[in-house]
């Protein structure tokens, strides 16, 4: 069993070399940084960098990798509370520096081809609609013998789905602030709860 005081060494280990990284891959390039350099930067030895990450390309996708953030956000929101609401707020409770998002998000654009974002980014979704189905099942335990598993199963994938959808627009838009990505996320989020538009919708 991991102790919480090595989970939270790990976790400020893994946001050293984030850190790290991200100054790096900005000043020099993706391609001219070595997993030593991040290394050195960060204060770890290389035996530590590859403990955390498989190779340098995967600090790109840090800010998601696991999503225990948003997993212990979400967990802290009251389970009658509203989950539109507590998802929201747990996102706003990122970790990450806005200036960091944001330069990353803009070398995953720069440095990586589209497939492999697309590829991550799904695993990504999924893991964020799986930690929002515990949430809901953990407050809402599924009565036997009912359809309510499945409908926090759609529940946790239709909201991750607005999420990502938000994500997306950002990536691809030409606004690339924190402030565009949270208005993005709301909108996603508010348009979620009232339904799908008339105009989109067959008699």
């Amino acid at each position: 069993m991991v102790r919480p005081a090595q989970t939270a060494r790990s976790e400020r280990t893994r946001e050293a070399l984030r850190r790290a990284a991200v100054v790096r891959f900005l000043a020099q390039g993706v391609e001219n940084t070595s997993a030593e350099q991040i290394a050195a930067d960060a204060g770890v030895s290389l035996r530590t960098f590859y403990r955390h990450f498989a190779s340098k390309h995967d600090l790109l996708f840090a800010d998601y990798a696991g999503l225990q953030w948003f997993r212990a956000a979400l967990a802290a929101r009251d389970p009658d509370e509203p989950i539109i609401e507590a998802v929201y707020t747990a996102i706003m409770a990122r970790p990450y520096e806005d200036w960091a998002v944001a330069q990353t998000a803009a070398l995953r654009a720069q440095e990586l081809e589209p497939g492999r974002i697309a590829r991550h980014m799904r695993q990504v979704e999924a893991d964020f609609a799986d930690a929002i189905k515990q949430h809901l099942a953990d407050g809402h335990p599924p009565t036997p013998g009912t359809d309510e598993g499945m409908q926090i199963t759609v529940t946790a994938r239709c909201i991750a789905a607005a999420v990502f959808g938000a994500m997306e627009a950002w990536m691809l838009g030409q606004e690339r602030s924190l402030p565009e990505l949270t208005r993005l996320t709301r909108e996603a989020l508010d348009s979620l709860a009232e339904g799908i538009p008339n105009k989109f919708r067959h008699n």
